[in-house]
């Protein structure tokens, strides 16, 4: 049952990851929103912005700056994860891309940290625009760890 403590850390550690995520440059730029975080999960939304179109033909974003908010993302719920890093960097992202998102819809990205060894953290993240059920984008990566479990 969780304590007073346990409930305390969690809190801390949302709040470190909230800033963190908030305080990125890049993140600012894109627009990204930090919607849900906690306990190895996050969100995070990016509205449709053309300055990151990379087909000016049908308006479609970018891959790079879908790639931008899953790695993010991914390293957001890293950071909430119940074996809290000080800190975390990407150390390995596979994206696939499975469609190319909706021209002028928002794309949201939902990342979970599943595993935490000493040295490094596994996640998952899928991309999707408003058609939900449909993602974009899936990815797996692998995060460093600092300060995790023995």
């Amino acid at each position: 049952m969780p304590t007073d403590e346990d409930d305390a850390q969690a809190q801390r550690r949302i709040t470190i990851a909230r800033r963190f995520i908030e305080a990125i440059p890049h993140a600012q730029v894109m627009g990204m929103t930090l919607t849900e975080i906690g306990d190895g999960e996050a969100e995070i939304a990016m509205p449709y912005d053309a300055r990151f179109v990379g087909d000016p033909e049908t308006g479609v974003i970018h891959g790079g700056a879908v790639s931008t908010l899953m790695d993010t993302c991914g390293g957001a719920a890293v950071m909430s994860h119940p074996a809290a890093p000080h800190g975390t960097a990407t150390m390995d992202l596979r994206i696939d891309y499975m469609r190319a998102a909706t021209p002028g819809q928002r794309i949201t990205a939902r990342a979970v940290c599943y595993h935490v060894t000493r040295s490094v953290a596994f996640v998952r993240a899928t991309a999707t625009d408003e058609d939900t059920d449909n993602p974009v984008a899936t990815a797996t990566g692998a995060f460093t760890v600092e300060g995790g479990p023995s």
